[in-house]
């Protein structure tokens, strides 16, 4: 039996997404974009996960785009609608998402990457787009790369396809964080604390209307962003909030306390 392309599962608040394909360095096709994208959904509605964390299995994240199911023409327009689906559902969440860089994490694999809230590279990372090499567009981080390093940049690594080392990849704000491959763990896990430190009201009416920013007059936003205040005032994380100044400890929003 094979086993699926991308695995999902949950463990303390955290959705797992696993890139599954590692004898192809995780390379992406048609069975691949659709079942992440069907385990996108899944953790979006999952309401026992707070956080995502996106990850690839084996030697590296992804190797992008899988040539061989590329020449031979299965890679049509029902991969590029899952592979829409599934960025466009990790991006739009409202859960912090988090992907780990390790290995090849190029083409694909970067496009992917920036769909996510946060990016962790390990220090062993390869880094880079390639795509107008091989005849197509980054479809996955055309709209989104110069939101995150600038216009000048995101040209030079569309245009280019130059590799990038993981910190210049982190001075450029490319990733946020660059570890050693054999603290993995202990950073991802590090990173997780300080998501489960924030309330997830707030996380979310947060990265909703900061992705929102990019496309509205801030000014036209005001209404929506009291409407977010003061839904989050409204919620048992502001209670939690209070009790814990009152009781001078830190907030406790996950696991969620039970009043």
């Amino acid at each position: 039996m094979n086993e699926p392309s991308v695995t999902y599962e949950v463990a303390h608040g955290v959705g797992w997404i696993t890139l599954n394909r590692p004898r192809v360095l995780n390379a992406l096709d048609r069975d691949l974009s659709a079942t992440l994208a069907d385990h996108a959904e899944r953790a979006a509605r999952d309401t026992a996960v707070s956080a995502v964390v996106v990850r690839g299995r084996g030697r590296a994240f992804c190797s992008g785009m899988d040539r061989t199911a590329l020449a031979a023409g299965s890679v049509d327009e029902a991969f590029y609608r899952h592979w829409i689906r599934a960025l466009n559902t990790l991006e739009d969440m409202p859960k912090v998402v988090l992907c780990v860089l390790h290995g090849y994490s190029i083409g694909g694999g970067l496009q992917l990457a920036l769909a996510c809230d946060l990016r962790l590279a390990t220090s062993d990372a390869v880094l880079g787009l390639g795509a107008t090499r091989h005849g197509l567009i980054p479809d996955g981080s055309i709209l989104r790369l110069a939101r995150v390093v600038g216009l000048g940049r995101a040209k030079e690594m569309t245009l280019l396809n130059d590799q990038i080392a993981p910190d210049e990849a982190r001075a450029i704000g490319l990733v946020n964080w660059v570890c050693a491959p054999d603290e993995v763990d202990a950073a991802t896990a590090r990173v997780l604390d300080k998501v489960h430190a924030g309330s997830p009201t707030a996380n979310a009416h947060a990265k909703r209307l900061l992705h929102e920013s990019f496309h509205r007059d801030p000014r036209a936003m005001i209404e929506d962003v009291v409407a977010a205040q003061r839904d989050c005032m409204g919620s048992w994380e502001m209670d939690e909030a209070n009790r814990a100044w009152q009781e001078q400890r830190e907030a406790v929003f996950h696991p969620r306390p039970a009043r």
